[in-house]
């Protein structure tokens, strides 16, 4: 099978779905991978990186034209809806769900499309997601460690331990992989850590690994208590668009002491935090009643290089099953694949997107027993 990488065009976005290691994998197993030039530049890797491992570098164009699966990392926008076809598999964040315009032409184009987002394990979690919940939680607490400085109009605080210093509070709202990510970081800088969520077994199999957090019971008492007392609270609590309720109201806001921030990873606008709104990497901060809001939607993207490798280690076994079987024996054989199809000749099989923008909706199950 051809398998395409492309440049992402998103701007600030600099992570690329395949790094030169995963090129020489994808090529040991008898498989043409095109690369676009300079597809790497943005992640540490130059096209003689790529030569290197056995990838063919083109512009991209051919690289659309040649690909008969394109590898990226970010979804579709308009000026690459035209490469779609029935010929072509997808395989990257689609996050359907948000952009109505993509799922048109993924059914009107009949491509085949598997969502990184919505691939599951045995266990029920996402393995395509985690890396990059990993890097987002890690990069929010990086964040706040870089707003808190005065230098950066902050207050003037170091998130660490010095002697002679009362710790800084830093509480993490979902025990998630985000919420996780932020504790390992901040424990490790020697802060006092909280994490609230409402799920006790998570908690108390998070607290093996993480023996110095304190694990709380998310209710009104314990949030109002972490308002209060906190200098960094960091959301990791993907939020529901039709929920209209919050976790943390503008209102809670008259709590927090001054000089505190609020990094929102999940980055919902308007969801588990009511002020969230969504930022980038060139304008990443507001205020809001007096409180410091980092809510950038794409935090990996500045570690580019580790996120690459990271994301490429998980995506890339997935990606051989599908150019080594053919796309239809991949999904029949492998149930996870299955459940992270987007849509197929047409017909839409992501529930959540058919719900979210009342479409028409297939069933993968029943599907594959007559495709």
């Amino acid at each position: 099978m051809i398998i395409g990488v492309l440049k992402e065009i998103k701007p600030n976005e600099y992570r690329v779905a395949a790094v030169p290691a995963t090129v020489t994998e994808i090529v040991r197993h008898g498989h043409t991978v095109y690369v676009e030039t300079g597809a790497g530049i943005g992640s540490g890797y130059s096209d003689g990186d790529y030569q290197a491992a056995g990838a063919i570098i083109a512009e991209k164009d051919t690289v659309w034209e040649k690909a008969q699966l394109i590898y990226k990392v970010k979804e579709l926008f308009p000026e690459e809806f035209k490469w779609m076809n029935k010929d072509k598999i997808l395989f990257t964040y689609i996050h359907s769900n948000a952009h109505p315009a993509e799922t048109d032409c993924l059914l009107d184009s009949h491509v085949s499309a598997v969502a990184y987002e919505d691939v599951p394990d045995k266990d029920g979690h996402f393995p395509l997601l985690r890396p990059m919940s990993e890097l987002a939680g890690k990069g929010g607490f990086l964040a706040a460690l870089h707003y808190m400085q005065s230098v950066n109009g902050g207050p003037g605080k170091l998130l660490a331990n010095v002697a002679g210093v009362e710790r800084s509070v830093i509480t993490c709202l979902g025990c998630g992989n985000i919420g996780l990510a932020v504790a390992e970081l901040a424990c490790g800088f020697g802060n006092e850590v909280r994490i609230l969520d409402v799920n006790m077994n998570v908690m108390l199999d998070a607290k093996k690994h993480l023996p110095d957090v304190s694990f709380m019971i998310s209710n009104r008492a314990n949030l109002e208590k972490c308002l209060r007392e906190s200098d960094v609270i960091i959301n990791g609590i993907q939020w529901a668009k039709d929920r209209k309720d919050h976790i943390i109201y503008r209102e809670d806001l008259k709590l927090m002491k001054a000089g505190a921030m609020i990094v929102d990873v999940a980055c919902d606008d308007e969801g588990a935090v009511e002020t969230c709104r969504s930022t980038t990497h060139d304008d990443p901060v507001y205020r809001e009643e007096g409180i410091l809001h980092y809510c950038v939607d794409n935090i990996p993207s500045a570690f580019a290089q580790t996120a690459s490798i990271t994301l490429a280690n998980a995506t890339c076994p997935m990606l051989l099953q599908m150019a080594d079987k053919g796309f239809k024996k991949a999904i029949e054989e492998n149930p996870y694949l299955r459940a992270g199809m987007t849509c197929y000749d047409g017909k839409l099989t992501l529930k959540e997107t058919a719900l979210k923008q009342n479409r028409p909706w297939t069933d993968a199950e029943k599907l594959i027993k007559v495709w």
